[in-house]
C-alpha cells in the first residue's frame, strides 16, 4: 500500500469531491482519481462511489478512512519525533472563523505573520458557517463554542462583549430609548434568526424580551454599518462598533458576554506551522484584550 495514495484518498473523502481535493492536493484531476482506484485495487475493496456532483464512502471506505486517519496520526507524529516537521514554518494553514472576529480582527494583522515566515500561505475563510476539523476543511477554527468532544486541542482566546449601539444621525431623529421597554418603538436591526449557527450566537433576548427586528443582516459587518447608516438600534460587538465615532451605546446597562476559542486537530499539535498560526492569534488577542471588553 501506497502511502500517498492514502493520504489523496483523505484529502477526496474529507471533500467529497475529486475534483476538490485535486484543487487543495494541487494534483491533476485525473491523477487523484488514477491514485484512488490503485489503493482500492490494492485494498480489493472499493472505496468510493463516485457520482457527478461528488463521492460517498462506502462502508469498506468509512472503516478505512478511521484507520487512514490514525496512520496520519502516527506519520504526523513520526515526522516531528525525527525532526522533519517543518524545521521552517512553510505551507498552508486554512483558518475558519466568524467574518467579525476573521475579517475585522485577523485580516488586517495575518500580514504580518506571512511577512514572518514567507514560505507560509494563509487562508482565511471568515464565513458564518460550520467547519469540520476532522474532514479538514479547515486546520484551525475560530468559534464560540467550545468543543466538548472529540479529539480536538481547544484553547480559549478571549472575552468579547455585545451592547446596543444607535447612530448619532439616528438618535437626534428618533431619541433615545430610556428603558429596555421603549426599545419597542424604535427600529430595530438583528441577525437572520434561521441561518444562526450556534446557540451562543443568540442573543436578542438579552437585550429585550420580545425584540422583533424591522431590518435582519445575517453578517455582523452588515449590522454594523445598518446602523452606522442610521437604520435603527442594533446588538453589536464592541470591538466592531468601537472604531466608529458616528456609533453611541445606548441603554449601557445592557450587555451580553461571550467567548472566542480557537480549536484545532491532536493530530496537528506538532505541526510548526500550525503552532505558528495559533500562537500567533493567541498573543493577537492577548494584546488587544481590551477592546473586546
Amino acid at each position: 500500500m501506497n502511502w500517498d495514495d492514502v493520504r489523496i484518498f483523505l484529502a477526496v473523502a474529507r471533500s467529497g469531491q475529486i475534483l476538490a481535493a485535486s484543487r487543495r492536493l494541487e494534483l491533476n484531476h485525473a491523477t487523484v482519481s488514477r491514485r484512488v482506484t490503485a489503493l482500492e485495487a490494492a485494498l480489493q475493496c472499493k472505496l468510493l462511489i463516485r457520482r457527478t456532483n461528488g463521492c460517498d464512502l462506502t462502508q469498506e471506505g468509512e472503516a478505512f478512512m478511521h484507520a487512514a486517519e490514525r496512520m496520519e496520526a502516527e506519520m504526523l507524529a513520526a515526522r516531528a519525533e525525527v525532526g522533519m516537521t517543518d524545521s521552517e514554518v512553510t505551507g498552508t494553514v486554512r483558518i475558519g472563523a466568524t467574518d467579525g472576529f476573521g475579517i475585522a480582527f485577523l485580516a488586517p494583522r495575518l500580514g504580518t505573520l506571512t511577512e514572518r515566515y514567507p514560505g507560509l500561505k494563509i487562508q482565511l475563510v471568515p464565513v458564518p458557517q460550520s467547519f469540520s476539523l476532522s474532514r479538514r476543511e479547515a486546520d484551525i477554527l475560530i468559534t464560540v463554542d467550545r468543543p466538548d468532544a472529540g479529539r480536538l486541542i481547544t484553547r480559549k482566546l478571549v472575552d468579547y462583549a455585545l451592547c446596543l449601539y444607535a447612530s448619532k444621525a439616528y438618535l437626534a431623529r428618533h431619541g433615545t430609548p430610556e428603558n429596555p421597554q421603549a426599545l419597542s418603538a424604535h427600529r430595530l436591526i438583528g441577525y437572520v434568526e434561521d441561518l444562526v449557527i450556534s446557540p451562543q450566537l443568540h442573543y436578542r433576548a438579552h437585550f429585550a424580551r420580545n425584540w422583533d427586528s424591522d431590518f435582519e443582516i445575517s453578517a455582523v459587518l452588515g449590522q454594523v454599518e445598518a446602523v452606522r447608516a442610521g437604520a435603527g438600534i442594533g446588538i453589536l460587538h464592541k470591538f466592531l462598533a468601537r472604531p466608529h465615532g458616528d456609533l453611541v451605546q445606548v441603554l449601557p446597562m445592557l450587555q451580553a458576554d461571550r467567548t472566542y476559542w480557537i480549536v484545532y486537530h491532536e493530530n496537528l499539535r506538532n505541526i510548526r506551522r500550525i503552532k505558528a498560526v495559533v500562537d500567533f492569534i493567541a498573543l493577537e488577542s492577548e494584546r488587544e484584550r481590551a477592546q473586546f471588553i
